[in-house]
């Protein structure tokens, strides 16, 4: 869709729903400590869309594709859009300017932070709040935040903390990285970055200002407080020992119930680099049309 001088934006026109979510998320076990969910994708071109137009910076609209199982696209086409959205999903190790990509250990994990977003889109559907994922390569901190509301939006009923982890060594990373970063927000260490993220979400939720500050004071509550702990993994590591292995040692988040220490797995065919450089050409193929159609 062509976007005039003046940047006005076209509706796009309405479209017949699609018949499937890009991903299959299913609920599975892995201990007494902590609950499984297990993520495969089912249809990869429609994944590949929606992670190119989260780096188009339209992670609102891909949400709203999701919601509606509309086919994917984004809400309107840029050059300057598509061709900022290429680089962060091109890999390039060497450094050189003028930049053409980004290192193999950022593309990717960018990708799977998205791909951890469109889960939780999926399963938790349009009743929660969560924040988009990191467009900027130099972004750090929270992985993902999620604030389940009361039906009337009077409190917070639960917040889930994310860290996503693309990783050739899972198991070191949970225990080196991820533990320790969620112990630090289980000792409410860094809380003024949580309670910042939270209130911006809750005032997109549509909370006035006064009564959303107040409302992100929850989020400090470890009683209503979940963790997710998500990783990409081969087809190898895809049954319940893996899990176990892996997500050894969650327990060190104390005063929780099984069912707030959540492991996830991206079960993937074959290599997982190879995968995500797979899905990341056809993401830059599907730029590629954007961009003629601006020609």
């Amino acid at each position: 869709m062509k976007q005039s001088d003046d940047a006005d934006l076209v509706e796009p026109p309405i479209t017949a729903a699609t018949a499937t979510p890009p991903l299959l998320t299913q609920t599975v076990s892995i201990d007494a400590a902590c609950v499984g969910d297990r993520w495969t994708a089912q249809d990869e071109p429609t994944l590949s869309k929606l992670i190119a137009i989260i780096a188009m910076g339209q992670a609102a609209y891909a949400a709203y594709v999701l919601r509606e199982l509309l086919p994917a696209a984004p809400a309107f086409s840029d050059a300057d859009l598509c061709t900022e959205a290429r680089i962060r999903m091109t890999v390039q190790e060497d450094g050189k300017s003028p930049r053409t990509g980004y290192p193999r250990w950022q593309r990717d994990g960018f990708m799977f932070e998205a791909i951890s977003w469109i889960a939780a889109r999926q399963a938790y559907g349009s009743g929660v709040l969560l924040k988009d994922p990191h467009v900027s390569a130099t972004s750090q901190g929270l992985d993902g935040l999620m604030i389940e509301l009361a039906d009337d939006k009077s409190k917070v009923v639960m917040t889930t903390i994310f860290e996503d982890k693309c990783t050739d060594n899972p198991r070191d990373t949970f225990l080196q990285k991820v533990i320790p970063a969620f112990l630090d927000r289980h000792r409410n260490k860094r809380a003024a970055e949580l309670v910042a993220t939270a209130s911006a979400l809750l005032r997109m939720g549509g909370i006035d200002e006064g009564d959303a500050a107040k409302l992100a004071a929850s989020v400090m509550d470890r009683s209503q407080r979940r963790y997710r702990a998500a990783f990409a993994l081969p087809k190898d590591q895809d049954s319940e020992a893996e899990r176990q292995k892996l997500f050894k040692g969650y327990d060190a988040l104390d005063g929780l119930g099984q069912e707030r220490r959540v492991g996830a797995s991206l079960i993937i065919e074959g290599k997982v680099r190879d995968w995500f450089d797979a899905l990341a050409i056809q993401a830059i193929a599907y730029l590629g049309e954007l961009e003629e159609q601006e020609a």
